[in-house]
């Protein structure tokens, strides 16, 4: 008897129907055919002793089971279930009645249980676009898969409610959401504040205007000055996430398997990964691709610290995702698009001592050694970041100081108040929505100069031996500080702020 069951398989961020065709007949035999993996090859033996430890057996027969498209490779262990239904119904050891109407997925334990899913919410929304009545799938996963609209999800525990429910006809629950209520209900205020920072206000100025304008920003300062700490608070500033973007996020998070909590993300991502990383983990890929660190980023903050630790090679494959705002990876028989539209924040030392310029300090590094170091960022990488701001040293009157400073959200405020000024600008834009988006024709009709701040600018190039790269840079947030203020028009002295965060431009830095 043949008999069909479905299945998704997510590639990119987005889900493909696998339809399982299993056929039982005379003779003997297991034939699994449509590019499995070796999680799937081995499926077998799980689904046999689930289905043996729940009174049911895998029937002594020959049964040819069909993964199509044949031509799609399958992996991982979430079609346990899909094949054990398929087989049961083939066998007709339960009934097949309207088993063609249901996505069914998850991993089965020895004794039957379900195991949780990669990858849940873009199957359930490729599910409900194509018409299927509900998504099985373990419980663990049903709230993530809940989130979608117009999709009955039933979360189990064990494939004995799964064969009761086809066989008996006893009914499953349908777990509920309602999306838009639980998003902004679980919508919380970031754990760091910039409240519990002393000093530095020429810093937490710099991080409004990155946040406010979207721009990317380097901080360049000694060991213990804050760095970190400040790159941590970024996200309180910044704007909370859309309802579309928290679906977007936990896609990619979805398909990794990161959620640490079921239903919608509702805080902006932070990632902080290690100076060890490879280019495979940071941008994605592998021979089965996933989502890199950039991508788990989406619309959230990437944060590397001491980036001249980072491998060059590592560094030059984020040049492309950060001005396109997405990865593509190419493999001989697919290629496969991820998200990566973030905000870079990185950290440095001046040196490899890392006291350069410190009058109180020693000069430890060679001309050579500063070189190398500060070598290992190239002018291309540097051209994608907006800001790049000296972090000095806090000092101990300050440190003592017992006032509070300025909290994130009155910062926020600002920022989101900023942002809905650039979202107007930019209504008739779809690939603009912030300042830092803008290419060279926009920021030409946006960011128009009068006579005395051109020639400012002038002045300060030449004086100041800033590249020319910078200047495209220095147009963009000083748009930004105009929008903090209020203002229609770019002034001089918008402009005049927005130079002093070029530092590695400058003579003596990076040459």
């Amino acid at each position: 008897m043949l008999v069909k069951v479905y299945g998704g398989a997510v590639f990119g961020v987005e889900s493909t129907t696998i339809t399982v065709e299993v056929n039982v007949d005379k003779g003997i035999g297991y034939h699994l055919v449509g590019l499995p993996d070796n999680a799937i090859k081995e499926s077998n033996y799980r689904i046999a002793a689930a289905l043996q430890n729940n009174g049911y057996r895998v029937p002594g027969k020959k049964i040819t089971i069909n993964m199509a498209p044949a031509d799609l490779r399958k992996e991982g262990s979430a079609y346990d279930l899909t094949l054990a239904l398929g087989i049961l119904s083939a066998s007709n050891q339960i009934k097949s009645k309207d088993i063609e109407k249901y996505i069914i997925m998850g991993e089965l334990s020895l004794d039957g249980e379900l195991r949780p899913i990669k990858g849940a919410l873009p199957i359930a929304i490729n599910a409900q676009k194509e018409g299927f009545n509900g998504f099985i799938l373990p419980k663990e996963n049903a709230e993530e898969a809940a989130v979608v609209d117009g999709l009955e999800v039933y979360g189990i525990e064990n494939i004995s409610e799964v064969i009761d429910f086809f066989d008996k006809e006893l009914p499953l629950s349908p777990t509920k959401i309602n999306t838009r209520e639980e998003f902004y209900k679980h919508l919380s205020f970031p754990e760091f504040d910039f409240a519990d920072v002393k000093g530095q206000e020429s810093i937490k100025r710099c991080m409004e205007i990155a946040a406010a304008g979207g721009h990317n920003i380097i901080l360049i300062g000694p060991p213990g000055s804050g760095k970190t700490m400040l790159a941590k608070r970024l996200p309180s500033i910044l704007p909370p996430m859309t309802l579309y973007e928290a679906l977007e996020t936990t896609k990619i998070h979805s398909i990794v398997g990161n959620l640490k909590n079921s239903g919608l993300m509702s805080q902006r991502p932070f990632r902080n990964p290690h100076h060890t990383i490879s280019s495979a983990a940071l941008v994605g890929g592998g021979s089965y691709p996933q989502p890199g660190e950039i991508s788990l980023s989406h619309n959230g903050v990437l944060f590397l610290d001491e980036l001249p630790e980072f491998e060059r090679r590592v560094l030059e494959v984020m040049r492309q995702p950060m001005e396109d705002r997405e990865v593509t990876i190419a493999r001989a028989k697919f290629t496969v698009t991820y998200p990566s539209s973030f905000m870079l924040v990185a950290s440095m030392n001046p040196s490899p001592s890392g006291y350069f310029n410190d009058p109180e300090a020693p000069m430890t590094s060679s001309s050579m050694e500063m070189q190398r170091y500060l070598g290992k960022i190239s002018g291309p990488l540097l051209d994608r970041i907006d800001i790049h701001i000296e972090v000095t040293t806090v000092p101990f009157e300050k440190l003592s100081d017992d006032r509070k400073a300025e909290s994130s959200s009155s910062i926020r405020e600002r920022v989101i108040a900023t942002r809905e000024v650039q979202t107007r600008r930019f209504s008739t834009i779809e690939t603009v929505h912030y300042n830092a988006q803008m290419n060279t024709k926009q920021i030409r009709q946006f960011c128009a100069l009068d006579g005395s701040s051109k020639e400012l600018l002038r002045v300060a190039m030449q004086r100041l031996g800033l590249s020319a790269r910078a200047y495209d840079r220095i147009l963009k947030v000083a748009r930004t500080i105009a929008d903090l203020e209020g203002r229609k028009n770019i002034q001089d002295h918008h402009v005049s702020e927005a130079i002093q965060y070029r530092s590695l431009d400058r003579e003596g830095w990076l040459g």
